[in-house]
């Protein structure tokens, strides 16, 4: 009889963290343990499966043909586990689950949140709204949402945190021929209407490098703002989460365009303390946003 070897979930755990944080190091830090610690982990693995999984590419490390199946494998074996505790602490969870976010998330990773979790609270009930983030913000604090994810700082709003903060890009066809006269006539620049984290950090941007630009399209929706830049019509800066197969990240370096910050992500809460479906329904979209954003 063939004795089998059982990867261990906590390594695996390690492993997939250490990929989706871009280091080990980070990795470490998230998992709250030495990086000795999780050096000792990948060796644990590799020493299992019996081949190298990871080799050095620069100052850092890239996964090896073997590292990349295991990686997929991994992150399949860590949602079923998952899945399984979920689902099995989660029987007697009931009530209302109330969640604002914006289009970007909603139309980009929400079927995934939605799903794990339904799976594991069937018994939640769960009321999405999707709109402007100004407009969110307002309905958790009258209580009209439990919580909302959305862009843009805290400011003095109470019961919000900072949960990542992701690279805004100039975005639009990968041949605009717009481009070509930058400088020299007036940018046209696609936006949503005001306020508008990422309209605001584009504004600074183009102000500060002394860039003439005219706004050609303003729209409420993302699917307009996408169609605008599809068009042709001009570009425009949003992250690029959701960004369009028929879309591209343009560069600062080779367009000419000025750099951009990045866009504040914030979480806000309409309490301090969220029933145990809210809390959970929170903790898996966040743990979903950062391994997108990492």
């Amino acid at each position: 009889m063939m004795i089998r070897t059982n990867l261990d979930m906590d390594v695996l755990r390690t492993f997939v963290t250490g990929f989706e944080l871009g280091s080990f190091a980070r990795a470490a830090e998230r998992l709250g343990r030495s990086q000795s610690a999780v050096s000792t982990q990948l060796r644990k693995l590799e020493e299992q499966v019996g081949q190298p999984l990871v080799q050095k590419a620069g100052r850092g490390l890239a996964l090896t043909p073997a590292g990349e199946s295991m990686l997929g494998y991994a992150k399949r074996l860590l949602d079923l586990n998952d899945e399984a505790i979920d689902r099995l602490r989660g029987t007697e969870l009931e009530g209302w689950a109330r969640l604002g976010l914006v289009q970007d998330f909603a139309e980009s990773w929400l079927p995934a949140v939605l799903k794990r979790f339904s799976r594991a609270y069937p018994r939640v009930r769960i009321e999405v709204q999707v709109g402007l983030g100004a407009q969110l913000v307002e309905k958790t604090l009258k209580g009209e949402l439990d919580v909302a994810l959305v862009w843009g700082d805290s400011g003095d709003t109470p019961h919000a945190q900072r949960v990542a903060a992701v690279p805004i890009h100039w975005i639009g066809q990968s041949d605009w021929p717009g481009l070509a006269s930058l400088g020299r006539e007036p940018l046209p620049f696609a936006a949503f209407v005001p306020p508008c984290t990422f309209r605001s950090a584009a504004v600074a941007a183009l102000d500060g490098g002394g860039l003439p630009w005219r706004l050609v399209f303003t729209s409420p929706s993302l699917s307009g703002l996408w169609a605008a830049a599809e068009g042709g019509l001009g570009i425009t800066a949003r992250t690029a989460v959701g960004l369009p197969k028929t879309l591209s990240v343009l560069d600062p370096a080779e367009t000419g365009l000025p750099a951009l910050p990045c866009a504040p992500l914030t979480l806000h809460q309409a309490e301090a303390n969220l029933s145990p479906a809210v809390a959970r329904l929170t903790d898996i979209l966040l743990e979903t946003i950062r391994e997108h954003v990492a």
